[in-house]
């Protein structure tokens, strides 16, 4: 006995000119409404991005985990990192703070991140480490209300830093973006694409304010880096 065959069912083209009509304007609103979350975006960071020559004098710079390599940063992070040596070396940031993922004994993004600057010729106590920078909502949230960074130049790479800038803004954080360069590759397209989806959580994050997923009590580090430094 042969197996039963399955019909699908094609959807159907409205008939009538009016119900076309109404079918494309679906379209075309839900097209609009996909891409309100990146216009806002480009819209908060349009003025607020820089490099690293011409980027404003500020006590602060976070840098945003991007994934560990056999325990070393990956080279998304590293480029990041470099972006924060060169600002510390030429006087334009005070204190580094590093904000990744810890959520495992075997995963220290922060640990790795401080390590790598030290090598680079940032100080061990001009660093700070965030270990619960889950996500980019969650670290911008954190360097304000744990951190108690009002200022900061965000470094992260191009593809994610307006999406950085928009959401410390949103945090409380006065942000100036630092957008490394990076070779695009497949990482680089993954990143990209993986933007447009993110948009749109960033935007819901940026209305209804959520905690990150561990808020905790604050810490002095960022304060006492800075008074130590003067």
């Amino acid at each position: 006995m042969g197996l039963p065959r399955l019909s699908i069912r094609r959807p159907r083209l409205p008939r009538t000119r009016a119900g076309r009509r109404r079918a494309v304007q679906a379209v075309m609103l839900g097209c609009v409404l996909a891409l309100l979350p990146a216009t806002w975006m480009f819209a908060v960071a349009g003025d607020r991005l820089r490099t690293t020559e011409d980027a404003p004098r500020t006590e602060v710079a976070v840098v945003f985990g991007a994934g560990l390599w056999a325990g070393e940063p990956s080279p998304y992070l590293a480029h990041r990192l470099d972006a924060a040596a060169k600002l510390y070396r030429a006087g334009r940031i005070e204190v580094v703070l590093v904000t990744g993922d810890n959520s495992r004994a075997d995963y220290d993004e922060p640990d790795a991140m401080r390590t790598y600057l030290t090598r680079h010729g940032v100080p061990d106590g001009h660093i700070v480490s965030d270990y619960a920078g889950f996500d980019t909502w969650d670290s911008c949230v954190r360097a304000k209300k744990i951190f108690g960074v009002n200022h900061a130049v965000l470094i992260s790479q191009g593809f994610h830093i307006r999406r950085a800038v928009a959401l410390c803004q949103a945090a409380g954080v006065d942000s100036y973006g630092v957008g490394v360069d990076a070779k695009h590759d497949a990482t680089w397209y993954y990143g990209g694409t993986r933007e447009i989806f993110a948009a749109g959580k960033a935007a819901l994050d940026a209305v209804f304010k959520p905690d990150p997923r561990f808020l905790g009590p604050k810490e002095p580090g960022v304060g006492e880096a800075l008074a130590a430094g003067r």
